[in-house]
């Protein structure tokens, strides 16, 4: 089965977090989606290993995804090893994705988020090398975007997920090992936060800059290139 787009996280929940409302949009547009989380958080206080699975499994019915796959490589001690990037490389030449989304790697609390966007992106140049010794066909995604909520920088691009908000919302509050309200859980994301307040806080705020309710915001390496200014959605003054 061929996906076009593909996220890649460290652990289960962060997609959900970081690019959930875009995910879900893009199924609504038919677009075949899936997840590759790394680890199965087991070192996370909150929750065991086979809680955040079916969790896992519970927020990708919400989100429709046609595919989501974990590696179990060890949590909080994600190395930055040539068999991890053959790991993630084989799921790429699996499902062929034409556009990956990792996290970003700059300003990560959590190493794991960190090396998941370098790996992911070692494992997207591995997956295209044709003398690689990977299982597949060679296959290197045509595209790489880097979630960037809640992140303090300038993002490349916004996306509008107004209409998918309340399911994102639905699909992290799948996690109830970890967000619960109790105060414990309130240490996790943010500290002292509830993460579903956080959600609409930051979602709405990018959702100003842009006109719209609610958006998520992204990053690339590579410039933009415009086929008409003329249509741009932006209103100057």
């Amino acid at each position: 089965m061929q996906l076009e787009v593909l996220a890649v996280a460290a652990h289960p929940d962060d997609a959900e977090i970081t690019c959930g409302g875009t995910l879900i949009r893009l199924v609504d547009k038919g677009r075949k989606v899936g997840v590759l989380d790394l680890t199965a958080g087991e070192m996370g206080t909150l929750g065991s290993a086979e809680e955040r699975l079916r969790e896992a499994d519970d927020a990708a019915n919400i989100m429709g995804l046609t595919i989501r796959e974990n590696l179990h490589l060890k949590d909080s001690v994600l190395e930055d090893a040539v068999e991890n990037k053959r790991m993630i490389a084989a799921v790429i030449r699996k499902y062929k994705p034409q556009t990956v989304i990792l996290p970003l790697k700059d300003k990560q609390r959590h190493p794991d988020h960190r090396m998941a966007s370098i790996l992911g992106y070692g494992a997207c140049f591995l997956a295209g090398l044709a003398k690689a010794d990977i299982e597949g066909d060679p296959h290197r995604p045509h595209s790489i975007i880097y979630a960037s909520s809640f992140v303090d920088m300038t993002p490349s691009f916004y996306v509008d997920i107004s209409a998918q908000f309340d399911r994102k919302k639905q699909a992290v509050a799948a996690y109830r090992s970890q967000f619960d309200g109790s105060p414990r859980s309130k240490e996790i994301f943010k500290p002292g936060n509830s993460i579903l307040e956080l959600l609409e806080i930051y979602h709405r705020k990018y959702g100003v800059d842009v006109g719209c309710r609610y958006a998520e915001t992204f990053w690339i390496a590579e410039p933009l290139l415009i086929d008409d200014p003329s249509a741009l959605a932006v209103r100057s003054i």
